[in-house]
């Protein structure tokens, strides 16, 4: 993916992670379970989502008359 510069130009650099991925990453360890800190938030994150699916009701037609 390329960038795009305030005039409209495309740059030739590719687009770089949002994040610095480079450094140390964070995980969690409890006996023989061990997740990277960004793992486990996307799976908390599409844990909510698949609720808030489910729990939310869905719009419906009105009755016709």
């Amino acid at each position: 993916m390329l960038a795009t510069l305030a005039t409209g130009a495309l740059a030739t650099t590719p687009l770089g992670a949002v994040f610095d991925l480079s450094g140390v990453p964070r995980y969690v360890h409890w006996h023989f379970f061990l997740m990277s800190v960004p793992n486990l938030l996307a799976i908390g994150l599409m844990i909510v989502v698949f609720f808030a699916a489910i729990l939310l009701p869905f719009p419906h037609r009105r009755a016709q008359p």
